[in-house]
């Protein structure tokens, strides 16, 4: 499919961003400009993406081929970045103005940007292809992670930005694999043990108990309102209060789970039953179905894409109340107790480790659960298009 050269003005800029910063110098160190011929492999990556850039612009074909070419140049243009970084040449900013150091730095800080025009085109190219294949499809929000993480490391590496305020993703992936033990036993303390079975008890409640409601009509004058105030509590005030009761371990935080995921599972469940039309009874009552057959075989189904949003939602804020709940008192395990902990000692590297976890482990179960409802869900509505 032909494409107008307006339609690649990111890319135009990319090509051009890249050639004028070859033409500058990269930095000035003791008085002595540095030119790109001193790093010859970042001149040769990103050269190489100079080229791939003018070959699409030359095409102009919107083909998978095509789209994994520009994946290939960003990574091109990435790496050059980074194979510039060097650390002498990020302490310039100690010595020099702000506007000193950009100015005798500017082709990293051009390039940078053209890259990102690059990023931009090729997150388009894959999303235009995105609907014909699943895998393109998580490769666009992989790249675009990647991207922010790149930037991250840029920044910090670039400006030297002290570790205690921001460390770099090299040096979070450093923590990460200098103490995979203490993080996979608070992983298995927090996620395993408190959120899962906290998740399974409030979800599961949730739902009998809006079954309950549904099935007797004054339970929702009489229940809704309370379930309403018991939501509204802050996390902080029922945490102490279930570390009394239920003591130190996992079970305070579970119970703690309980409390915030159970009404949302309620409300949601409610609004999937009562989303069944009156056609649909209509047609059961003349079959002579009972209340728990329509339940079953029409109500459910028809309420699942409520249940499964409940799910999803209750899978973050499950996660969140465990964490939030270990600062109130925990054995000496747990991510929330790391990231306490760890902040103190002012090994900051440590908790951004913990926090990485938690986000990967809190992205894989949402993840885990919307691939569960699009295999149980593929007939609903909103599905149809993406199967065209």
């Amino acid at each position: 499919m032909n494409k107008s050269l307006l339609t690649d003005r990111p890319l135009v800029i990319f090509v051009i961003l890249s050639v004028v910063a070859l033409f500058l110098p990269i930095g000035d160190l003791a008085g002595q400009s540095i030119s790109w011929m001193d790093r010859s492999l970042a001149f040769g990556l990103i050269l190489i993406s100079i080229l791939l850039g003018v070959y699409q612009l030359a095409t102009r074909k919107v083909t998978y081929f095509s789209a994994l070419l520009m994946c290939l140049c960003v990574f091109l243009g990435a790496g050059s970045v980074l194979s510039l970084i060097d650390p002498v040449i990020s302490k310039q900013i100690e010595d020099r103005t702000v506007l000193e150091f950009f100015v005798s730095t500017a082709a990293l800080w051009i390039i940078t940007l053209g890259v990102g025009f690059a990023a931009w085109r090729a997150m388009e190219l894959m999303s235009a292809k995105a609907a014909h294949s699943i895998i393109i499809a998580i490769i666009v929000p992989t790249l675009f992670g990647f991207w922010l993480l790149y930037l991250w490391q840029v920044i910090t590496t670039g400006f030297a930005i002290p570790s205690v305020l921001l460390p770099s993703p090299a040096q979070i992936g450093a923590a990460l694999s200098a103490n995979t033990d203490i993080l996979m036993g608070d992983f298995y303390q927090t996620f395993v043990k408190s959120v899962l079975s906290g998740f399974a008890i409030g979800c599961g409640s949730g739902f009998l108990v809006a079954i309950m409601v549904d099935k007797i009509p004054f339970l929702q004058r009489g229940l809704l309102p309370l379930g309403s105030l018991v939501s509204a509590i802050p996390i902080v005030g029922i945490a102490p209060i279930m570390v009394m009761w239920f003591g130190f371990d996992w079970q305070s935080k579970a119970a703690v789970i309980v409390v915030m995921t159970f009404f949302p599972m309620l409300v949601n469940t409610l609004a999937g039953l009562d989303a069944t039309g009156h056609l649909e009874k209509d047609l059961m009552r003349s079959y002579a179905a009972t209340y728990f057959q329509t339940l079953i075989f029409v109500r459910l189904p028809n309420a699942m894409p409520f249940i499964f949003n409940a799910l999803k939602i209750n899978s973050t804020l499950a996660l969140i109340g465990a964490i939030v709940a270990e600062f109130f008192g925990t054995p000496i395990v747990g991510m929330g107790f790391r990231i306490s902990t760890e902040v103190g000692r002012m090994n900051v590297d440590i908790v951004w480790a913990s926090i990485a976890v938690a986000a990967l482990a809190g992205s894989l179960f949402y993840g885990i659960l919307a691939l569960i409802e699009r295999r149980l869900t593929f007939w609903h509505p909103s599905y149809r298009g993406a199967r065209k």
